[in-house]
């Protein structure tokens, strides 16, 4: 295994990115078990972009201006419409339309759709996956699906962790109103901020 592929791999996953306060704020707000739930949506969230790269659907992303920019600005207006909701909140920050709880199964679909909606992923595994597959490869795409492979569990696990350390500080944080206040908008801004800095993404 490369290991420049894994150091790259892990800058990338620890990174900060929608998937990362998707599930912090989900640790904060549901506990440990909702937050490793949120971070398993994020991973899945990932499998169309990885199916893409390797069928080769990603390529029209990266040829088609019109793709992209729908893919992306998708996005954009979800990011958005998370920020509205996280800063109209005024109970316990849940970050879910009408204050309504979410299921484990709708925690998963959100997730999902986050990681859906951004066409860095499939710019990711394009651009970088294929830097690490030797030319005379006799199964280029099982070794991508390899990769594809590591590169997904170490979002889990990277996820997971932040997940679970925002649910050891929410006894700390939900009996603050100040506190929450201070984090609903501080994650509204953070939505906007990813937002904005997925609609000047370039191809």
């Amino acid at each position: 295994m490369n290991f420049e592929f894994l150091t790259v791999s892990l800058l990338v996953v620890a990174s900060p990115g929608t998937g990362a306060a998707v599930t912090i704020a989900t640790g904060l707000t549901r506990g440990t078990r909702t937050a490793v739930i949120a971070a398993f949506g994020c991973t899945l969230g990932i499998v169309p972009h990885m199916l893409a790269a390797v069928t080769g659907l990603a390529a029209l992303l990266h040829a088609s201006a019109l793709a992209f920019e729908t893919v992306k600005f998708a996005g954009v207006a979800y990011l958005l419409y998370i920020a509205w909701m996280t800063w109209r909140e005024r109970g316990v920050m849940k970050i879910e339309a009408d204050g309504v709880e979410r299921s484990s199964w709708q925690v998963i679909q959100h997730a999902v759709l986050v990681n859906l909606l951004n066409p860095k992923l499939s710019m990711f595994f394009l651009a970088f996956l294929p830097q690490f597959i030797a030319r005379n490869e006799a199964a280029p795409t099982l070794v991508m699906l390899q990769l594809s492979s590591i590169f997904m569990a170490m979002t889990f696990a990277v996820f997971a962790v932040y997940g679970v350390f925002a649910a050891r500080m929410r006894q700390h944080v939900l009996g603050s109103p100040t506190v929450m206040a201070w984090l609903r908008r501080s994650f509204s801004a953070t939505f906007v901020a990813l937002g904005l800095k997925l609609a000047l993404t370039q191809r």
